[in-house]
């Protein structure tokens, strides 16, 4: 589980990045790319949301994977 420690930890890291600006776009709040069929969609603020915690949790996994080994 230790070489997949940084995986983990990237993987999460992008998919709360990709979850909140999706977030935004579906707010309304981020308005890029201008022709995004996202924006102001309040479906891709439930998704983005989700995706935004699984991110999370990926990050927090990949932080405890190597705990105790040392």
């Amino acid at each position: 589980m230790t070489r997949a420690r940084p995986w983990l930890f990237a993987i999460g890291i992008l998919a709360f990045l990709v979850g909140m600006l999706w977030v935004g776009q579906g707010l309304g709040y981020i308005r890029w790319p201008a022709s995004s069929f996202m924006i102001g969609q309040h479906e891709w603020t439930t998704r983005g949301s989700i995706l935004a915690a699984g991110g999370l949790l990926l990050i927090l996994a990949g932080r405890r994977s190597g705990r105790g080994r040392r």
